[in-house]
């Protein structure tokens, strides 16, 4: 049996090896992907889309109560994990002032970027009764993630979705004069291209696969507003930061993931330019991935 995932935050659900019989029963379709590998224990091929789409569904169903959650092939199949990991360190910044996490819908999340899948509004809801806005330049993506509200009613009042008209902008457009959010979050496009996309994506199934498959399986989908945006994340970032600048007085902690380790002094430098008057980064690792969390606020209230 393999080990507790001790590199997952502490209060994160997905700490101990998947009871595969229990997500099984969940979702009957996933006993199709699940086999022993060569450490006796059971799992699937992360490298088939199929198998990560049943696997999320069953443990967002399981560990959430989220029913019939599904995305399109073409869309991004998140890590669910992980992105719990992200929401479960926003608590703890959160908490840092009076010592405990903020629950309930008095605390308002704004999700930049997602998705069809919609995954950090409806964990970020069910773990800790926040209420969340999630947002994307994609229409079809929206409309997906709607079909997910639409299968759990009870979130309509909790969950809202709106549109980005225009990829220029990040919080112009969504956030109105009167609105206040407690956290702004977001994974930003990583790649600055479609080419470096899907070399990325060939490394990443390699990896899985242990093969010299050549052919982009693009095995956790991606739109190109999921994927790639022009200058990466370091421009997307960038362009976070001067616009948030804008709404400095509306939101009280603005965080972003990012990848790349070298964008950070630039990022940070950056921040103190716009005079932040708070920059954190917070580490967050899953298995051999390490990320992070640039966190920035401009009041200490």
């Amino acid at each position: 049996m393999s080990t507790e995932k001790s590199s997952l935050h502490t209060r994160n659900l997905h700490r101990n090896p998947y009871d595969f019989d229990q997500l099984i029963s969940c979702v009957p379709e996933l006993k199709h992907y699940v086999f022993v590998n060569a450490y006796q224990t059971l799992t699937i091929n992360f490298s088939i889309p199929k198998a990560v789409k049943l696997l999320n569904k069953a443990l967002l169903l399981h560990f959430y109560n989220i029913k019939d959650w599904d995305i399109p092939d073409t869309n991004l199949c998140p890590p669910i994990p992980g992105r719990a990991d992200y929401v479960h360190y926003i608590a703890d910044l959160l908490a840092e002032k009076s010592g405990e996490i903020p629950t309930g819908t008095s605390v308002k999340g704004l999700d930049i970027g997602a998705g069809a899948n919609l995954v950090y509004p409806l964990i970020g809801h069910r773990s800790y009764g926040w209420k969340m806005l999630g947002t994307d330049i994609n229409q079809a993506s929206l409309e997906n993630a709607q079909r997910i509200l639409d299968q759990n009613p009870d979130l309509s009042s909790v969950i809202q979705l709106k549109r980005q008209p225009d990829s220029n902008h990040i919080f112009k457009n969504i956030i109105g004069t009167e609105d206040q959010f407690t956290f702004t979050m977001c994974n930003p496009p990583f790649h600055d291209s479609e080419e470096s996309a899907l070399k990325g994506n060939i490394r990443k199934t390699k990896n899985l696969n242990k093969s010299k498959k050549e052919k982009p399986l693009l095995n956790f989908g991606g739109q190109q507003s999921e994927l790639w945006c022009e200058g990466g994340e370091l421009a997307f970032i960038t362009k976070m930061i001067h616009e948030s600048v804008l709404f400095s007085s509306q939101i009280l902690w603005f965080t972003c993931l990012v990848s790349k380790k070298d964008n950070l002094p630039k990022l940070t430098h950056l921040l103190k330019k716009v005079k932040a008057a708070e920059v954190k980064t917070i580490d967050m690792a899953q298995g051999q991935k390490v990320s992070r969390i640039l966190a920035w606020r401009f009041s200490h209230k």
